[in-house]
Parts: structure tokens; sequence; C-alpha cells
């Protein structure tokens, strides 16, 4: 038995990267497509093309693109750079001893080190078989996507003259990393987690360079976030066409629907964490704490971030984890909307 899973091992070690790029193809495939539609269907002079939802749909959806892509690519390079070439046991030589004492530290280290949610989640997973502290590779998991350099810059840049709204990104997405450590820490069980994650190893377990590595993550990091971004810049531009003004003031009416109805489409809408303020900040019809809660739901709970922490951690810890994850955040939005906003 031991032979065999050693064999299977020595397998999957071989086929990682030509997986990975299996699975690039497709999504890679897709936006090749989606970009040669797009250069042959709009000089065309398509009748279609020139109706003024159309129009407005285009402009939005270009719009959040465009304005979005650099920080993109800015924040999956810095990613896979970190991925290759910082030493796997940093974080067990620089954290506290004490788990309670490491989780505001691993969530404060998500400010200096960038990085997408996609990437986050095989991250923390690789941090707990390492020795981390669950608690604190969690609390990481949810700081490192959201209040990393880049995605305040973004912030910034899409939200000009209005650092509160930076500032109240970094104490409520910092809040809800810590909270949710914690929270962990004291009602927590391991049962909850695959067994894969409750056997801790370290050293380096991949079979290329770092160079090969970190070209290989980059690749990928930017391949399936850009995908999401497109996707997400579609669902925006099609919520801001096609929804009527009468339900958007339905909602944006109420200070709690509104918070509510937010948070509810960041989880669906499943923007990259690089490109969300954009978003947020076309969403011009609700008051800024909804905006607020927007951008702290998003990095830490969405459609794509369930599933991957599901098929990492399990889905007995992912559907906990994402259901209180979404509470606690819209509890610190609100909190930190009102003394700020």
């Amino acid at each position: 038995m031991e032979k065999t899973d050693e064999l299977v091992g020595v397998a999957a070690g071989r086929l990682g990267p030509a997986v990975r790029r299996a699975r690039i193809r497709p999504l890679g495939a897709a936006l090749v497509l989606t970009a040669a539609a797009t250069a042959v269907l709009l000089p065309a002079g398509t009748r279609w093309l020139d109706d003024p939802a159309v129009q407005a749909w285009r402009t939005v959806c270009l719009a959040i693109t465009v304005q979005a892509l650099p920080f993109l690519l800015l924040g999956t390079a810095l990613s896979g750079a970190i991925n290759a070439f910082v030493p796997a046991d940093l974080f067990t030589r620089v954290l506290p001893k004490r788990a309670a004492l490491a989780v505001p530290v691993a969530g404060a280290a998500g400010a200096i080190l960038p990085g997408c949610e996609c990437a986050s989640v095989p991250v923390a997973g690789s941090l707990i078989r390492r020795g981390v502290p669950p608690a604190a590779a969690f609390a990481f998991l949810l700081s490192a996507p959201a209040i990393n350099p880049v995605v305040l810059t973004a912030t910034a840049v899409a939200f000009p003259g209005n650092p509160a709204m930076v500032a109240a990104r970094l104490l409520a997405s910092l809040g809800t990393a810590a909270v949710m450590g914690w929270l962990w820490l004291w009602f927590g069980k391991e049962e909850w987690l695959r067994p894969l994650l409750r056997h801790r190893h370290t050293g380096h377990r991949h079979g290329h360079s770092r160079r090969t590595e970190f070209r290989l993550g980059f690749q990928h990091d930017f391949l399936h976030a850009g995908g999401f971004l497109v996707l997400g810049a579609m669902a925006a531009a099609t919520f801001n066409v096609t929804v009527p003004r009468s339900v958007l003031d339905t909602f944006s009416g109420s200070p709690w629907l509104s918070v509510l109805f937010l948070a509810g489409l960041a989880v669906l809408l499943a923007v990259c964490s690089e490109a969300d303020a954009f978003v947020a900040a076309s969403l011009t019809g609700f008051s800024p704490t909804a905006r607020l809660a927007f951008l702290v739901v998003g990095p830490m709970v969405d459609l794509k971030l369930i599933a991957l922490q599901a098929g990492t951690f399990g889905r007995a810890f992912a559907w906990r984890f994402c259901t209180a994850t979404t509470v606690v955040a819209i509890a610190a939005s609100v909190l930190t909307g009102g003394a700020l906003l």
C-alpha cells in the first residue's frame, strides 16, 4: 500500500505542470476567442451594435476591464514571484509561537504580501501543511487579497479624492480576517479539514526551477483571474444596463437592504480583488457603506472562492467558514462605514 502511494505521488508530481497547463488552455482559448469576436464585431457596423443600450454596455465593460487590467497584471506577477522565490518556511520563522498572537500578525502580513484571492487559497493550504496554525493561515487567506498594496492602490484610483474609502476597506478587511482567525482558534475543529491538511511537512516540493515555477504560477493566476475579470466586467455592465432603476431604488433607498444587496452581488459577480474597486465605483446609486460591503465581502467570499475552498479544505469547512465570514464581513463593513464614510 505504501509503495502504491509513493508511485501515485511521483506520478502526480510529474504530471502536475502538465495538468496545470491543460487547465489553463480552455480559459486562455476562451479569452482569445472573446477578443477575436470583439475585434471582428465592433468595426462591422452591425445594426444591433448601434443600439444605445449595447453601446452603454460596451463602454462600461471596456472601461472596467481596461482600468483594472494593469493592477491585475502587477498583482499576479508579484504573487507568482512570492510563491516562487520566498522561502517556504518564512512564516513559521516569523510568526509568534502563540496562535492567538499569530492571527493578527498573519492578517497584517497580507498588507505587504500582494496576491489575488485565486492564489490565497492554495497558499493557505500550503502554509498549514508546513506547520503554520490554521487560524493564522486563514487570517492570511482572507487579508492578503483584500488589503495588499496593489488592491489598496487600485481602490484609491477607483475612488479619487476619497481616502476614507481606502482606510475603511483596510480596517474592515483586516478586522474581519482577525476575527475569523480567532473564531477558528476558539471553535474550529480539525476534522472539518481534509485529512491531507492534518499532516504537517516542510520543504520545497516543486520539481522544476524557481524561474519555471514563477512562469507557470504567473501564467495560471493571470489567465485564471483575467477570465473572472472579463466575466465580472460583463456581468457588471449587464447589471448597470439591464436592471431597471426602480429595482435599484428599492434596494439603494434602504440602508440595510443596500448593504445586503451589494454583499450578495459581490458573492455572485466573483470579481478579482485587483478589479473590484472599479466595479464598486460604478455603482453610484448605492451608499458608501454598501459599496464598502461589496469591497470587503468580495475578496473573502464569492462563488469561485467557495469552490476553491471546498476543493482545498473540504466541503465541511467551506460552508461553515464562508457563511461565518460573510456575516462578520458585513458587520465589519457596517461598523467601519458608519464611523468613517
